[in-house]
């Protein structure tokens, strides 16, 4: 039985955003043990793999704390973090405010309706956010709207791995350790197990990686870290 913060339907964002603002405080800290520190090299690789080159302009969408959004705007990128979660982007700016980094424009917004024009953007990240949309196809079309053509997208979310044994113990760590870390640190297991309630219901990498061929997309490829635990979808768009 899934926990209080997933729902399906157009309630899912609010039950969504109550989560964020109870884990908010305790986010990167929750980061860094369930995922013992791996996290920040799987952000690292995106930011290799996005390729930017000064002055490109960047959106990092469902921004959270920043730390994609900062890492981009260190490598050359004008940077903007949209999320729809106050109190993430309280601590993002925060952040930005403290690391020294080129600014980075932090606003508030959705996903599913983000609020810049056709072809914005050279590039378009989004870490552990896609699969917390309502809807992932409308956000992959959204994304795929505000990025220019022959633009670069980075996709970096939970997975599924392929071998079967491993995709067991994998989900059986997400079940019962994960919500332990909700539980001692936000007091309450269900902030932390909703992973596994939503990533059940998520195509996760292959599934991202089909819908974007769908979408028209020529050149993707797929990045299973640590056997497919987390998969990172690159993409170019099509020129024409």
């Amino acid at each position: 039985m899934a926990g209080k913060y997933y729902v399906e339907g157009e309630a899912r964002a609010e039950r969504v955003n109550d989560l964020f603002a109870a884990v908010a405080p305790r986010y990167d800290v929750i980061n860094d043990l369930q995922s013992f520190g791996l996290h920040r090299w799987w952000k690292r690789r995106l930011i290799r793999l996005a390729a930017i080159q000064p002055g490109e302009p960047a959106l990092d969408v469902c921004c959270g704390t920043g730390d994609v959004a900062l890492a981009l705007a260190r490598a050359g990128a004008e940077v903007t973090g949209i999320d729809f979660s106050e109190p993430m982007l309280a601590v993002a700016r925060r952040r930005g405010g403290e690391s020294g980094a080129t600014p980075v424009r932090f606003l508030q917004g959705d996903a599913l309706n983000l609020p810049f024009a056709d072809g914005s953007f050279a590039v378009v990240t989004i870490s552990y956010g896609l699969r917390n949309l309502a809807d992932f196809q409308a956000g992959l079309a959204e994304l795929d709207r505000v990025l220019r053509p022959g633009g670069r997208l980075l996709i970096l979310d939970f997975g599924k791995p392929d071998w079967a044994v491993w995709r067991v113990l994998y989900f059986q760590y997400l079940r019962w350790a994960v919500p332990v870390f909700g539980r001692v640190f936000c007091g309450d297991a269900d902030t932390h197990g909703y992973i596994l309630d939503s990533l059940q219901k998520f195509p996760a990498q292959r599934g991202v990686d089909a819908a974007l061929r769908q979408m028209g997309y020529l050149e993707t490829r797929i990045h299973h870290l640590l056997g497919g635990v987390m998969g990172l979808n690159w993409a170019r768009k099509p020129k024409n």
